[in-house]
């Protein structure tokens, strides 16, 4: 990982982003295992060069890198295994398919020895596609239609994660007229708050999912919308409770949060348990864990993470006097996030003159000064990557059809979209001879950003690429023109 400079070289430029001191180097962890320049300057993943992937599949395109994949999955599972050994055998690892699904990620998946997490019918189907057994899905969702719930039924799914009592009810009512027991988790907001954008922080009180912890919510007295779930499905001879589930948000880096909500919900098991005689075997504490996506973002590694929540797992059951439930977890960004890069082609650049504070001697409001802007335009944009109009959120990018020796200038890479806010890099320090032609890539779009992909202005989604051992292929195709025009009904 090269060093960055301390300064700022525009002040324009946010607090965080220094200039390079060398515009080639890839920065560590933004980028999958097996990426690197080559001779020739241009990068390189899996042994495949980019110029050769713009020359086979063309560009906008999502590069994954298969073995950096499997190695990130290994890695959750292994180290959350040996973290969990002692307290509950180990531990279940979902991947949160929601992230980006398709059915060779389902088989990695199940090749290295973790579960799915699906959110939708259309998931499922992908997970059935691919030929995971039932048992090692589950379902997600806060307003499952019934034909998903059935659709979960017909597959023996592992377990359906409930959300409201409204639901409880139905699948409840679905499995009993089947003659079966649906496998139930119940998903609560244990009221703990992850430092995140507020539209991905789902533990809180006022958002749609979950069953709230907090007494007297529902209407009746002293008995909170998790307590009166886990009465109600203790009860109902369609459901089989396995246990409580929670998910406090998505890029989160400390743990204190998850450590937190892990010892309130084995608290709240203990309670119930105890007074409902029940047994609930399983505790699903989420996912959400926190990748880097600029030079500043500082991710956990695995075992860290492990470490820390295990600590809490053990020493909260000890003090409760229980025996720990087995514990599951969902990651899907810190898997496949850091995996994938998009590729794309530089296409019309403009420099525009922006008024800001002057900084010699300090910002002053008063004396400002113009400072340029580069922008830098590509061939894909928001319909391919939607989470910094969505959510702010920054990315990086380099140069990588070759190196340059030109200073670094303050860009802004940009889509080609009829929108003023489809920004795909906000601010990003490239080579001053970036031109038409060249590629760039962005880094960690592995996440979230196929899974989110739109055709807005009619422009084909992006296929998906696997690299490994120097050989690359299509996981996901590409959209053409005639697959947009096939939906037309006509006049």
């Amino acid at each position: 990982m090269t060093a960055q400079d301390t300064t700022n070289a525009s002040p324009l430029a946010p607090e965080w982003l220094s200039v390079p001191k060398d515009l080639n180097a890839l920065q560590e962890p933004l980028w999958a295992k097996t990426v690197e320049r080559n001779d020739d300057g241009g990068l390189a993943v899996g042994g495949v060069s980019v110029a050769a992937l713009k020359e086979q599949f063309g560009t906008p395109l999502f590069v994954l890198d298969e073995a950096d994949f499997r190695a990130r999955a290994r890695a959750f599972k292994d180290s959350f295994d040996a973290a969990f050994a002692d307290i509950c055998g180990g531990v279940d690892v979902y991947y949160a398919g929601k992230s980006f699904l398709c059915t060779a990620v389902v088989k990695w998946v199940e090749e290295e020895g973790l579960r799915l997490d699906t959110a939708s019918g259309g998931e499922l189907a992908v997970a059935a596609r691919a030929g995971i057994a039932g048992e090692r899905v589950a379902l997600h969702g806060n307003n499952k239609s019934d034909a998903e719930v059935t659709r979960a039924l017909d597959m023996k799914l592992g377990r359906i994660v409930v959300d409201s009592l409204d639901e409880l009810v139905r699948v409840g009512a679905l499995a009993e007229a089947r003659g079966e027991q649906a496998k139930v988790m119940l998903r609560l907001t244990p009221g703990v708050h992850a430092h995140t954008h507020e539209f991905i922080a789902t533990a809180h009180e006022d958002q749609k999912f979950g069953l709230s912890m907090a007494g007297d919510t529902t209407g009746q007295a002293g008995l909170s919308a998790a307590e009166e779930a886990v009465a109600a499905a203790a009860a109902h001879p369609g459901i089989e409770l396995l246990g409580l589930h929670c998910h406090i948000g998505s890029q989160i880096f400390e743990p204190d949060g998850f450590a937190l909500a892990a010892e309130k919900l084995l608290r709240f098991l203990a309670a119930m348990q105890e007074k409902y005689s029940i047994t609930m075997p399983e505790l699903d504490l989420g996912g959400g864990y926190g990748i880097a996506y600029t030079p500043v973002d500082t991710p956990r590694p695995a075992a860290e993470i492990a470490a820390a929540m295990a600590d809490v797992v053990r020493s909260t059951s000890a003090e409760l006097g229980i025996d720990s439930p087995r514990i599951s977890i969902e990651p899907g960004r810190a898997i496949v996030g850091s995996t994938t890069f998009t590729l794309y082609e530089v296409g019309t650049l403009k420099t525009v003159r922006v008024d800001a504070p002057a900084v010699s001697g300090g910002r002053d409001a008063d004396n400002n000064v113009t400072y340029p802007r580069r922008y830098v335009s590509v061939d894909g944009g928001m319909s391919d990557n939607a989470r910094p109009v969505l959510y702010d959120a920054d990315y990086s990018a380099v140069l990588a059809s070759r190196t340059s020796s030109a200073a670094g200038q303050l860009s802004r890479v940009v889509g080609k979209h009829c929108e003023s806010g489809d920004i795909v890099v906000r601010d990003v320090y490239l080579p001053g001879d970036v031109a038409a032609g060249d590629l760039l890539a962005v880094p960690g779009t592995g996440a979230y950003c196929w899974a989110l992909s739109s055709n807005y202005n009619y422009l084909a989604r992006p296929g998906v690429v696997a690299v490994r051992d120097g050989s690359a292929r299509l996981i996901v195709r590409g959209e053409t023109e005639e697959d947009l025009l096939n939906r037309d009904m006509g006049a």
